[in-house]
């Protein structure tokens, strides 16, 4: 775009300043890195990145708004320069003026060129830059593209580079739905026309204490402080070690972090940070503290590992001690230290402990949605755990964590979690040293013991992996432990020169195998464990894989449910074995209506949501009240074993209620169902969910898209449990209502099937007590066996029919469902809001 001699001219002539709140455009002298992106419904959602350059910021309309996948390149229009004075506005636009419509400040910060480049790249049609801001970090790019022949506009990419900082939250501008400045919706924003913090008319400093008082007054409404108490220290759930990889899709699979385990329970910015055994290391981790404090997180328990870096780029336990023993002024505010989050103990004040491991993994996506570098969620894969496993040995790594995906948290050692090692390593205790003949070296080697019950056992010497620091640091710690005599029985040989310590310190050592005798092969020192206590030092011995086989027997797998599909019972059984993992975490704990169709699609359908006993013991009851005050036994599963039992008795289809067995008058899941009338084409549906999700997220709530495998979609809200299923009916009746009455020719709120010609209907009756939405992944007894589908929202554009996927597609739904497009889908913390 040619530079104007005056910079701000084009936007002072496209504005009427005696109409509009904007600020009139001046060039002035700012801080020289400014960046803000300014959410700007106009005649089009998009999000305005602007950037500070020579005393005004430069504009770019990115349309979808900005990702942090690198993968995802965004279309951003290049507009007329803006003053430095737009850098804080937000309010609204007056229609039919230029711009009109709702601005919110979205994200700020600071920008600046990577090394070697510089502003003026600008007019070469490339920048490389980085951004320091809230929402958006690290390194990012934008670059012209050629113009089509007649075009005016000058079109650009912008894309984020992989970096640490890409990933993290797939849908940013999905998840972050109020304003940086204020705390505000778009919907606070835009009917604040006459009220306290309305600036029409508001110029200079008048406008400035608007937006401040604005600031102050909704941030307090918008984000309160995190209440609640600080988190007690749990016991950990401990890894069994066994011979091989598990297989099957009902465990998945993480990298063994080489580094410490951590328990860090947070509320808000308090934040502790504990070991294995439950000691404080808050201080030791300072820095890194400071990071997860930054998030304000809800009263919450996180299970994980912290680890730093060594120069090959892998997690190094050697280089973790090195950084804790530099200390907190050399660990560049935390970055040296990494977290990888696995698990969740605790939200608001409630334990997760009894949900599956799968479920609370998702859990946690959801609540460290916001997190940057050093923190994230660990990655996990379901099934194919073999090559993960390859992987890490390859990439010379510990090994691997296998955990059964619906089984709870125990705080203690089982077969649920368990670790696949590609080296052997164990804990130690020292009890010797052997002095060496060199003076630059304070021992030759070290005498390893482990305790086998009472009973302490010598298990060999290991003369390698220390440097000169850790020789020294040693030597100092020896000198505060030597004793007279053995604390163990060892032979007159290897006793020989023996200066003896009491058994106190761990040490953590890699070697080859066991000799005949017991002693390490080749072994290797890593560093001392001052997590781990000496008393629980003990062989760890290599255990049988677990082979678990499902208790439900499928009778008649040959049968034919699907005709169309030529699909069986038994591949009906073989698709809810295998998608169990994922779809559980959104149907256990559920009362359940079941769609049972004995003898084949279309034939004798019927619902069925009580039992009398006959589908065993892995189909669970809860009493529900009933209208006519009486208790009726309603049908919920919580494991793979549950689903296959109701398939065993001609289940097709799962829905679920909108709450849980444990809260049943708590509803936490609300679904609008769209419904089209059979003239409309699936495109009117897509845009039809499309424009629901902006409006949910005008009044601050995230959604998620789901794909019903029949005609239509589902709008998925989930919710913090704590209002009244009359609140739950009443918010979605309205809002549906209110859609219908903004577009009457596109929606109707109402069953009416004559009322229904040409337009959707928005189904909000799944919002009442006792009434069930289809669960994400359950079957439909339709037509080629087709499946509920949760879809990203940008990944909606491109599915041609609600019915996509079918029982058939299991490998790609798994491989979808672990991905970066569903990471996190259909949970967030989130509260319904009183309007």
């Amino acid at each position: 775009m040619p530079r104007a001699a005056d910079p701000l001219a084009q936007y002072n002539a496209k504005r009427d300043f005696a109409l509009t709140p904007e600020p009139a455009g001046k060039v002035e002298k700012g801080a020289g890195n400014r960046f803000i992106v300014q959410k700007h419904d106009a005649t089009r959602l998009h999000y305005d990145l602007r950037l500070e350059v020579d005393g005004v910021l430069k504009s770019w309309a990115v349309t979808k708004g900005p990702s942090p996948d690198p993968a995802d390149k965004r279309l951003a229009v290049r507009t007329e320069d803006h003053p430095m004075s737009y850098a804080d506005f937000e309010g609204g636009i007056p229609k039919g003026e230029y711009g009109g419509g709702t601005v919110m400040l979205w994200d700020r910060g600071t920008w600046a060129p990577i090394a070697g480049k510089s502003a003026k790249d600008i007019d070469q049609g490339h920048l490389h830059f980085t951004l320091d801001g809230t929402r958006m970090k690290g390194e990012w790019l934008l670059v012209r593209m050629k113009p089509r022949p007649g075009e005016k506009r000058e079109n650009w990419l912008l894309r984020k580079v992989d970096d640490a900082f890409a990933g993290g939250t797939d849908d940013l501008v999905g998840r972050e739905l109020t304003s940086i400045l204020t705390g505000r919706t778009m919907a606070e924003i835009a009917g604040d026309e006459g009220g306290e913090q309305s600036l029409k008319g508001a110029k200079g400093a008048t406008f400035a204490k608007k937006m401040a008082d604005a600031a102050a007054h909704n941030k307090k409404i918008a984000k309160p402080a995190a209440k609640g108490k600080l988190p007690k220290f749990r016991p950990l759930q401990l890894a069994t070690l066994v011979d091989a990889v598990p297989g099957g899709n009902g465990w998945f699979h993480e990298i063994k972090y080489d580094g410490y385990r951590a328990e860090i329970a947070a509320a808000g910015s308090d934040v502790r940070i504990y070991t294995r055994n439950g000691l404080d290391w808050t201080d030791k981790f300072a820095p890194l503290v400071r990071h997860i404090a930054a998030l304000d997180l809800p009263p919450c328990l996180i299970d994980g590992e912290i680890v730093a870096y060594g120069k090959d780029g892998n997690p190094d336990f050697s280089s973790l001690q090195a950084v804790l023993k530099r200390g907190h002024g050399a660990q560049d505010e935390g970055t040296a230290l990494h977290l990888f989050a696995f698990d969740l103990l605790e939200l608001g004040g409630k334990s997760l402990a009894n949900l599956g491991n799968l479920e609370r993994k998702e859990r946690l996506e959801a609540l460290l949605r916001d997190a940057k570098a050093p923190i994230a969620v660990a990655d996990h894969v379901i099934g194919a755990g073999e090559k993960l496993y390859e992987a890490m040995c390859r990439a010379g790594q510990e090994g691997i964590i296998s955990k059964r995906a619906d089984a709870g948290y125990s705080g203690r050692r089982s077969k649920n979690w368990l670790k696949v090692k590609c080296t052997r390593r164990q804990e130690f205790i020292l009890v010797g040293w052997n002095p060496s003949s060199a003076k630059a070296r304070p021992f030759a080697s070290l005498l390893l013991a482990q305790r086998e019950g009472d009973t302490l056992i010598y298990k060999g010497n290991v003369g390698t992996g220390f440097d000169s620091d850790t020789m020294a640091d040693l030597a100092k710690k020896f000198a505060r432990l030597e004793r007279k005599t053995a604390p163990l029985d060892v032979d007159a040989a290897a006793a020989r020169k023996v200066h003896w310590l009491r058994p106190e310190l761990v040490a953590e050592i890699a070697f080859a195998e066991f000799t005949a005798s017991g002693s390490v092969r080749h072994a290797s020192f890593l560093g001392l464990r001052s997590d781990k206590e000496a008393k629980d030092v003990t062989p760890e011995k290599k255990q049988p894989t677990p082979t678990p086989e499902s208790d439900v027997t499928i009778s008649s797998r040959d049968r034919v449910i699907f005709p169309e599909a030529k699909a069986t019972k038994g591949d009906l059984a073989d698709y809810y074995g295998a998608i169990a993992p994922v779809m559980l975490p959104h149907a256990a704990r559920r009362p359940i209506s079941l769609v049972r169709c004995p003898q084949g699609r279309g034939k004798k359908c019927f619902f069925q949501k009580h039992d009398s006993g006959s589908f065993g013991d892995h189909v669970l009851h809860v009493p529900i009240k009933e209208k006519d005050g009486g208790h009726e036994d309603y049908l919920y599963v919580e494991d793979a074993d549950g689903l296959l039992a109701c398939v065993q008795m001609g289940t097709i289809e799962f829905h679920g209620w909108g709450s849980h067995v444990d809260s049943l008058e708590k509803p936490d899941r609300m679904v609008f169902d769209l419904d089209p009338d059979e003239g409309l084409d699936f495109a009117d549906v897509k845009k039809a969910a499309l424009d629901i999700r902006r409006q949910l997220a005008d009044i601050g709530l995230v959604s998620f898209a789901m794909l019903s495998g029949g005609k239509g979609v589902h709008v998925v809200v989930p919710l913090d449990p704590g209002h009244s299923w009359d609140k739950h009916k009443d918010f979605s009746k309205r809002f549906a209502e209110a859609l219908s009455m903004a577009e009457p020719d596109r929606f109707i709120a109402t069953m009416s099937k004559a009322k229904r010609k040409g337009k959707i209907f928005i189904d909000y009756l799944r919002n009442q007590r006792g009434s069930t939405a289809v669960m994400p992944y359950s079957a439909r007894a339709r037509e080629q066996a087709p499946v509920a589908v949760p879809i990203g929202w940008d990944a909606l554009a491109d599915v041609e029919k609600a019915g996509q996927w079918t029982i058939k597609d299991s490998d790609e739904l798994l491989a979808r469902a672990v991905g970066p497009e569903l990471k996190g889908w259909g949970f967030a913390n989130q509260t319904l809001p009183d309007f």
